[in-house]
């Protein structure tokens, strides 16, 4: 089974995303973009950061005696992740009761509807093969 990373909170992936849109940010950069629109305090958005970078999802670097952040992996990365360990440890590795979820809301548009349809089509192309 392939090793994934940690798991990450709506706040943390929200945090991820700024970052892969605003590359090489410092932690003060990001305090004042992303932090005060969020209601966060200068240490919460370090201790986010840095917390992204144990979990492997951020990396730093120093630059003229400041640390500045990129992403090490996709926000699509940990989402996807995220997707796993919630079939894996919620729905005991059952894609079915999601699908079931997902058909019962009914608010797919024709673009997902459509991307649902090649990934299924991808699956039976593997399961034939």
């Amino acid at each position: 089974m392939p090793r994934t990373r940690p798991s990450i909170g709506d706040k943390e992936l929200a945090l991820l995303r700024h970052l892969a849109a605003h590359e090489n940010a410092s932690v003060g950069e990001v305090a004042a973009a992303f932090g005060e629109s969020s209601g966060l305090a200068r240490s919460t958005v370090l201790t986010m950061m840095e917390r992204l970078r144990a979990k492997g999802y951020l990396r730093r670097r120093r630059s003229d005696g400041v640390y500045r952040y990129s992403t090490a992996t996709a926000p699509g990365d940990a989402v996807r992740n995220a997707v796993g360990q919630f079939v894996e440890k919620t729905l005991s590795g059952s894609v079915s009761p999601f699908v079931a979820w997902l058909a019962e809301r009914g608010e797919v548009s024709d673009e997902e509807l459509d991307e649902l349809k090649a990934l299924v089509a991808q699956l039976q192309t593997r399961q034939e093969s």
